[in-house]
């Protein structure tokens, strides 16, 4: 009997991180992952693992995100119409946007080039931003906060940033764009970078809302940066208001 050959497909999916204890499965919460894996296994009938670009905190959103996972005869034809028969498997807060082959040897997170991440944060008590933003009381000099902002581009080693004991061999990253803008009634943080450390961008915003308040000047957030100790950066701020919303690939 001949053996079925194992393929490799990429999913691609967004997701509203509020009910969920962020993506990657975990023992005591329900995951994004874990969720996605049900799905997959109950539609192709077979066990059916998946491992994603990354792993996003509970309450952490993402407009993009992307995930791979091996499966064996599955119809090439019916990748377009499993994406509807997933969508009608998972829970309303996860959307699977399109699956498609890649090579056996692609891989959802080693293989991206680069990550991008928006945190929103608004000023004014808004019923439909509940779980979806920050509400910050106060007012901030976004002027300084960018300016703060372009020097993270001038570092590599982030460890002043990174939660304490990851698994990571390192905590160099490569930023090469940060800078927050307003639109409508909210203010946008994006970062772009090759990789990005737990906790990063959360504390990264925290700190640079701390320049934005007048707390700190761009020389300390320097001095931060260079003692690579977490206790000397600002607080991490709420897990709602981030997205992940961009991964790139040379392939995709």
């Amino acid at each position: 009997m001949q053996a079925v050959a194992t393929k490799r497909y990429f999913i691609e999916l967004s997701y509203n991180g509020t009910d969920f204890h962020g993506w990657q499965v975990q023992p005591n919460g329900i995951t994004v992952q874990a969720c996605l894996d049900k799905a997959l296994t109950t539609y192709f009938r077979q066990p059916i693992s998946s491992l994603g670009c990354g792993r996003t905190d509970a309450g952490v959103h993402a407009t993009q995100f992307f995930a791979h996972f091996d499966g064996e005869d599955i119809n090439p034809a019916g990748l377009v119409e499993s994406v509807g028969g997933l969508n009608a498997l998972l829970p309303y807060t996860i959307a699977i946007k399109r699956i498609f082959e890649v090579d056996v040897m692609a891989h959802a997170r080693f293989d991206a080039t680069a990550r991008s991440y928006q945190y929103h944060i608004h000023f004014n008590k808004d019923p439909f931003k509940i779980n979806r933003s920050w509400q910050y009381k106060g007012e901030l000099d976004v002027h300084k906060m960018n300016d703060a902002a372009a020097i993270l581009l001038d570092f590599i080693d982030f460890s002043c940033f990174s939660k304490s004991k990851t698994q990571t061999f390192t905590n160099n990253c490569k930023i090469v764009a940060a800078g927050f803008e307003r639109m409508d009634q909210e203010l946008v943080f994006t970062i772009t970078a090759d990789r990005f450390l737990r906790n990063m961008v959360r504390a990264i915003v925290g700190t640079l809302v701390r320049v934005g308040k007048g707390e700190l000047t761009k020389a300390q957030l320097k001095e931060i940066i260079n003692s690579k100790n977490r206790s000397n950066a600002g607080q991490s701020v709420p897990a709602c208001g981030l997205y992940l919303t961009k991964i790139e690939y040379p392939y995709v």
